[in-house]
């Protein structure tokens, strides 16, 4: 299992590290993030923790807010010195609510109620295997309807390079170097690509894998790709995302 810990006191989060080792020893601490500004950056340019521990009081404000900025997916264990915001922590992910100093017989049961989650969850994917085997996998987009002039022309997954978003819109770039606005938003794009084939670099740029050139090794071990066609601007994905890029890129 892989926890991410959003906490801004250093003895905290270290105490809470050490309990989760006892409580849990297989599971794998991402990082200990202290800000909401830092939290919103890490959720989006990684991938989802399986579980979080989230202090309520952070240096620049409440933890409420990165689920304002950032779609969180996973449950939340939120930690605190005061109760009085528990019910507003399950109107959101919260599994459960530790109040500080945590004791080790509290974080067990906030684990238990985890694993039962989790376990819910494990057959529910298990069902979702199934399907898949039985010629029930998910569809992806194979064509685009879009406007151009006064018209709307069909565009074929497969011609797409590259999407990016340029002052708010997002505009499809085909291989051809042709520029289509499209209406969604990247995140939307991107739930209907075929996640084999396109790549989400960044915050900004998404990416055919059949419009990767080259790719070069960026400051501070990122990593810059190199597309067939022209761009206005460096693609770089971060040193957090480089081994999820390879493997990507790989398979």
């Amino acid at each position: 299992m892989k926890a991410l810990i959003i906490e801004d006191e250093i003895l905290a989060a270290q105490s809470l590290q050490k309990l989760i080792g006892e409580v849990s020893p297989d599971t794998e601490i991402l990082g200990v993030i202290e800000s909401v500004e830092e939290s919103v950056e890490w959720l989006e340019n990684n991938s989802m923790p399986d579980l979080m521990f989230m202090d309520i009081h952070l240096a620049d404000g409440s933890s409420f807010a990165i689920f304002e900025k950032v779609n969180v997916t996973c449950p939340v264990i939120f930690t605190t010195a005061y109760d009085e915001f528990a019910l507003k922590a399950f109107e959101v992910n919260s599994i459960d609510y530790l109040l500080k100093p945590i004791n080790k017989e509290a974080l067990e049961r906030a684990m238990n109620k985890y694993h039962t989650l989790a376990g819910s969850r494990f057959n529910a994917d298990k069902i979702d295997r199934i399907l898949e085997q039985l010629g029930e996998k998910k569809r992806f987009r194979s064509y685009f309807l879009l406007p151009e002039r006064d018209k709307l022309v069909p565009l074929a997954t497969k011609d797409i390079a590259y999407a990016y978003i340029d002052s708010k819109s997002v505009k499809l770039v085909t291989h051809e170097n042709k520029t289509y606005y499209l209406t969604h938003t990247l995140d939307d794009l991107m739930a209907q690509l075929d996640p084999n084939m396109f790549f989400r670099a960044n915050r900004q740029f998404v990416v055919s894998r059949d419009a990767i050139k080259d790719v070069s090794i960026w400051f501070g071990n990122k990593l810059a790709i190199n597309l067939n066609v022209e761009v206005a601007e460096k693609i770089i994905v971060s040193k957090a995302r480089v081994a999820e890029f390879k493997c990507w890129f790989s398979n």
